[in-house]
């Protein structure tokens, strides 16, 4: 039988498989997925920074400042104020023929209102220390829910929802454990550390030697053991955020697991991924179990030396019997400090890990918006002047505000006139995705895409509203550039309708609104109509008031779908784009909903994409997109008197893959 390794065997060979040389202070890369197990990059200016959150609340800031001197500074005075009692109190009074107790009595009462106001402060301090955490706390998840809203699609594209929801979760808890505990005992411990070191040379100097020579190997243990913790305790937040990530994609595609018999491998996978959390989890929290036995091992045999030592040296008469007993307490005390700074040293790693997992999130470059030309409601008067009305003002007319070169503003009309000219794009570099796209719209028209899956047909829908940027060509909007538009104003002035409905926990009533936050109950109303969605609604339990919750879950696709469809409906858009918007409509239903489409469309730029031919038979303009390229443009009857590509569709003689 194998002879099982030992820890730290097993430690250097767990290291080993991630290419992490330990003796390398400088570089801890994992090359493979290109996990990064470095020491903090900056694990000064992190913490400077989580400190930063806690001193925007300066009044409870200075507070526990003052609560931790003062419990730590009436600690300190405690131990030492022993020396006098024991010396001029209590040996006095075994040697006195007379015992008078009175003195000793007042100075243990004086002893005592010491350590009440220690007691008082530290649990003050940590009363305090748990509102500042959660206040500072508070604030780091609000700036980095409002630094994901800033940054692209691109962003999201490269990382899980569950890698973004541990930054949130346990990156968070472990910055606001930092801040309850962590940093506060970890400056108390370095107070209490130097008044104590101080305190004993002050006692004994010579003593002192001994006592410096297992600090300094106490040192020397912390020291070993924090190189390990950087690496490891940033292995733990990195498996722990991919099995995160696992879970919220097993649990979203449970139907899909279930469907297809996928529930072994989907334990199988967890099961390895929980495993990988395990193991880092155990090493990275050994070595913190491992300091406190081995540092009090040293600090006995330090005890029973200087103890030898110090009883010779009061028989000697060169030490007093208090001075022995105070000094002997201080050897007990100074490896409290130094196991609490060890304690806390493991956890402020685990913080710094965390924070800049968060701050990485926080400092990414957000979404380029370098536009100039905004999108505002204008008065339309009988002359065609507009004049651009109040905020919030509602007037039906929207116009582009274009900044001139001497100060003025021009306002275009918004009619929806799109066009793409010679766009290339790639979402990986040298990998095309779509290739020298010229489309043009119309005021007006209904345009559709069709073609394979994967021919870049909701690539063309994305560009327009900026979700990526191009790789060379033009976008033009009413004559304007897209890159000159301001991205909210751009994607104000289009609505979208997407095959994957999300809806948000609320009331139906709600999620129409959503559309337009200032929009009245009856024209919501009125846009569930025109979605042929009214009739589905008043049959729900509560109307319109019926609770949307699990991103609709208790109600069909269909009818997320023309919840969908009302919400941007609402909205009024001058140009709309569809994107499958009907696509999990039962036949009947989606009759039904033509009428009331074809009202919504009614005078605003449309985009089609659809696998489903009969719903573009009466678009203006039907664009055939294959591997990147338009093959084909024209009418339904044009393109069916062509008999190319579309016409081997519509008949049947080719299929959409």
């Amino acid at each position: 039988m194998a002879e099982k390794k030992g820890i730290w065997s097993q430690l250097r060979a767990r290291l080993a498989e991630d290419n992490v040389d330990v003796n390398d202070e400088k570089m801890y890369k994992n090359v493979q997925g290109g996990r990064d197990f470095r020491k903090p990059r900056d694990a000064k200016g992190t913490l400077v920074r989580i400190l930063g959150y806690a001193g925007k609340n300066k009044g409870l800031f200075v507070l526990v400042l003052v609560l931790m001197l003062v419990s730590t500074g009436c600690s300190l005075a405690a131990s030492y104020y022993l020396r006098p009692l024991i010396d001029d109190y209590i040996v006095p009074l075994i040697t006195s023929p007379e015992k008078d107790f009175s003195a000793l009595a007042r100075q243990l009462g004086i002893l005592a209102v010491i350590y009440l106001a220690s007691a008082l402060a530290t649990y003050f301090t940590s009363r305090t220390c748990m509102t500042l955490a959660q206040w500072a706390t508070n604030a780091l998840r609000r700036d980095l829910f409002a630094a994901l809203q800033e940054l692209p699609i691109t962003f999201f594209d490269e990382h899980t929802h569950g890698e973004l929801m541990s930054r949130f979760t346990n990156d968070a808890d472990n910055v606001q454990m930092c801040l309850e505990q962590g940093i506060v005992q970890f400056l108390s411990g370095i107070i209490t550390f130097v008044g104590t070191v101080a305190l004993m040379i002050s006692l004994s100097w010579k003593l002192f030697l001994i006592t410096l020579l297992t600090i300094g190997l106490s040192f020397l243990l912390v020291k070993g053991v924090g190189r390990y913790s950087r690496i490891l305790f940033k292995k733990q937040q990195s498996s722990l955020g991919a099995l995160n990530g696992y879970i919220e994609e097993m649990l979203d595609g449970l139907k899909v697991v279930k469907a297809f018999n996928y529930e072994d491998r989907a334990k199988k996978g967890f099961e390895d991924l929980n495993d990988e959390y395990r193991e880092n989890a155990i090493f990275a929290n050994f070595l913190g179990s491992i300091i406190f036995p081995t540092m009090n091992a040293v600090m006995n045999v330090c005890y029973a030396v200087t103890a030898v030592l110090g009883g010779f040296m009061t028989l000697a008469g060169s030490f007093t019997i208090g001075s022995l007993g105070v000094y002997l307490n201080y050897i007990r005390q100074v490896t409290m400090p130094i196991n609490m700074m060890s304690n806390q040293a493991i956890n402020l790693f685990s913080a710094i890990a965390g924070a800049e997992r968060i701050f990485a999130v926080i400092d990414h470059e957000p979404e380029p918006d370098d536009g100039t030309v905004t999108l505002v409601t204008v008065d339309h008067a009988p002359d065609g002047t507009l004049t651009e009305t109040g905020h919030g003002e509602r007037t039906g007319f929207w116009a582009w505000k274009i900044p001139q070169a001497d100060g003025s503003y021009e306002f275009r009309e918004v009619k929806g006139n799109v066009r793409l000219e010679d766009v290339h794009f790639s979402y990986v570099p040298e990998k095309p995705v779509l290739k020298g796209i010229t489309v043009w719209a119309k005021p007006g028209q209904k345009i559709a895409f069709v073609g394979s899956t994967g021919a870049g047909k909701t690539t063309i829908t994305n560009l327009i509203n900026r979700f990526y940027e191009i790789d060379s060509g033009r976008i033009l909007f009413d004559g304007i550039d897209v890159k000159d538009i301001k991205k909210a104003g751009l994607r104000r002035s289009m609505g979208i309708v997407l095959q994957d409905t999300d809806l948000f926990t609320g009331t139906v009533m709600d999620n129409i609104r959503y559309g337009k936050l200032d929009a009245t109950d009856q024209e919501c109303i009125d846009a569930a109509k025109a979605a042929n969605a009214h009739g589905f609604i008043s049959r729900l339990p509560d109307g319109y008031n019926t609770m949307i919750t699990g991103n609709g879950n208790n109600l069909s696709q269909g009818q997320r779908q023309l919840l969908a469809i009302a919400r941007t409906a609402v909205a009024k858009h001058p140009v709309l784009i569809l994107d499958e918007a009907t696509s999990s409509i039962d036949t009947r239903t989606e009759k039904l909903i033509d009428r009331g489409m074809d009202a919504l469309m009614d005078g605003r730029t449309v985009f089609v994409i659809a696998h489903r031919l009969s719903t573009v038979r009466n678009a203006q303009a039907i664009v055939v997109i294959e591997h990147g390229q338009i093959v084909e443009r024209g009418s339904h009857e044009e393109l069916l008197a062509q008999q190319g590509r579309y016409y081997m569709l519509y008949t049947g003689q080719s299929e959409l893959d």
